[in-house]
């Protein structure tokens, strides 16, 4: 649910980053926050286990330009990938305005970003939302990695808005296609918004 700020004439939007355990959505946001303008970004909470796993969730304001004279700033969620989280899952999607899912291509990590996506179309259901009409992009993460399934295989295994969806190939921990992925859900949010008002 994007939140608008008359007097300080800024428009909020919430970005969440979906996907199975150690898929690199956390990668996904420390890249963008280490490679973003400091004016441009507030900071980066993690709370991780000692596994350095994400236990609830990763938070980055980010602006990016104005919208008809308001500021956009873009709030950035992961949630923790582990399942036995899945009540933090729900709680992180409440009022979610976009979703990136980033999935693993390491061929034996199928079954868990199929596992990943089929509990994120319950979850936003249960938070009144349906995958279908909300922004949405695919990540395809770890595509430098040497066992990966190919692009059309991991398509035809997650996509779900099929043909409409944006399929961004990216490796998180190098940075190729991060930027990519997030501009696109964003035109997305911001298109999405613009319809509503």
């Amino acid at each position: 649910m994007t939140f608008i700020n008359y007097a300080s004439r800024e428009i909020n939007c919430k970005i969440v980053y979906y996907g199975p355990g150690l898929c690199g959505k956390t990668t996904n946001l420390q890249w963008i926050y280490e490679k973003t303008n400091p004016n441009a970004k507030g900071k980066l909470i993690s709370l991780a286990t000692e596994t350095d796993r994400t236990l609830f969730f990763d938070f980055l304001p980010l602006e990016l330009g104005t919208v008809r004279g308001f500021k956009t700033r873009f709030h950035l969620y992961t949630v923790p990938g582990q399942v036995f989280y899945d009540a933090s899952r729900k709680l992180i999607l409440k009022g979610v305005d976009g979703v990136i899912f980033v999935a693993d291509s390491q061929v034996e990590r199928m079954d868990a970003n199929v596992e990943a996506i089929e509990n994120l179309m319950v979850n936003l259901k249960s938070q009144g939302y349906d995958l279908l009409n909300i922004p949405y992009v695919l990540q395809l993460n770890k595509r430098d990695l040497p066992n990966v399934a190919t692009v059309d295989e991991m398509k035809k295994a997650l996509q779900r808005k099929n043909p409409g969806e944006p399929v961004y190939e990216a490796c998180a921990a190098r940075g190729t296609g991060v930027f990519e992925t997030l501009k696109g859900v964003a035109k997305l949010v911001l298109a999405d918004l613009t319809k509503t008002q």
